[in-house]
């Protein structure tokens, strides 16, 4: 029986996850079909525009994600302050953005005076949208819904597109993060649908890339912060040029299928996250077949057990072996 989905997501616990979304019935979300020869590549544009414009909607960053050709990988942050800070006329804007605006709602945001009973209605609806707009099982709903009614209507059949569950991993600390960023951003290098990061369409990756070159980070991820202070504006805790020198490490490691040589300038967010070179590749490279619903460190894995009062550590053994 499957793990409820509020087994699987506590932002107590951490407010970064790991998405995974795939296909059924041998179906082509992109690519090309070996078989037909028929090519799905125009529906990249379609998840990759769809994703973009739910970031700006929802109260949840994308920090990574890749389109592959029977599948989706995102890494999502909810940021829970966005979602108590927003008015309520800032909620549901954004909610009608998605969604048909009930009459109350038309009434409240043209500025109508509303009677008592009525408010207290409109508040209970504001609210309900609030907790969607930080919900990564809302956002994956609205993502993977337009996906498939296009992809059906495209394909002239009805029934599920996706399976029935997307796949969600807690990464309960830094290691993880790091290792899953790595992981989805070069999923199309261990695929060998691209040779380098920055020939990765329709990735992560290649936005960052391609932002970097301007001297920017692009507005519709994550941005990298580094080491946080009170003082700086929060995001992914890592520099992004280290990241990207890592990447580059990680990615040249796989395609010569050989651990080589950490460049110097790779060393420090190896050192800081206390992952050995031979570790860091397997993770990289086998991250969702190492870790099932959580990952990270042995401490953070039972710590998240102990809240969820679960009798059994999820991955420990891989935990302790790939993060010693």
């Amino acid at each position: 029986m499957a793990t409820p989905r509020k087994n699987l997501i506590s932002l107590s616990n951490t407010p970064y996850y790991h998405c995974i979304s795939r296909c059924v019935r041998r179906a082509y979300l992109c690519g090309k079909d070996p078989l037909t020869g028929r090519s799905y590549e125009h529906r990249r544009d379609w998840v990759e525009t769809k994703l973009l414009q739910l970031g700006n909607i929802f109260c949840i960053n994308i920090c990574a994600y890749a389109v592959m050709s029977n599948h989706t990988h995102l890494v999502l942050h909810v940021n829970l302050e966005k979602s108590k800070r927003l008015n309520n006329k800032a909620i549901l804007i954004r909610w009608h953005k998605l969604f048909k605006s009930s009459f109350l709602c038309q009434r409240y945001l043209s500025g109508e005076l509303l009677t008592q009973a009525e408010l207290l209605a409109l508040n209970a609806r504001i609210n309900i949208y609030r907790e969607r707009l930080s919900s990564i099982s809302w956002f994956m709903r609205v993502l993977n819904e337009g996906i498939a009614r296009k992809a059906n209507k495209e394909d002239g059949c009805k029934g599920r597109f996706w399976e029935g569950r997307f796949k969600s991993q807690a990464l309960l600390d830094e290691a993880a993060l790091a290792a899953c960023l790595a992981y989805v951003d070069l999923n199309p290098i261990r695929a060998k649908a691209a040779d380098l990061p920055e020939k990765s369409d329709y990735t992560s990756i290649k936005m960052r890339i391609q932002s970097s070159e301007t001297g920017k980070q692009p507005k519709a991820l994550m941005r990298f912060a580094g080491e946080q202070h009170k003082r700086t504006p929060k995001g992914l805790p890592f520099d992004l040029k280290t990241y990207l020198q890592l990447v580059d490490w990680t990615g040249r490691s796989i395609r010569n299928n050989k651990p080589g040589k950490i460049p110097d300038e790779a060393a420090p967010i190896i050192e800081r996250l206390n992952i050995s070179a031979s570790n860091w590749l397997s993770l990289t490279t086998s991250f969702t077949r190492s870790f099932k619903n959580v990952a990270g460190k042995e401490q953070a894995i039972t710590a998240h057990a102990i809240l969820m009062k679960r009798k059994r550590r999820s991955s420990i053994a891989n935990s302790q072996a790939l993060f010693c």
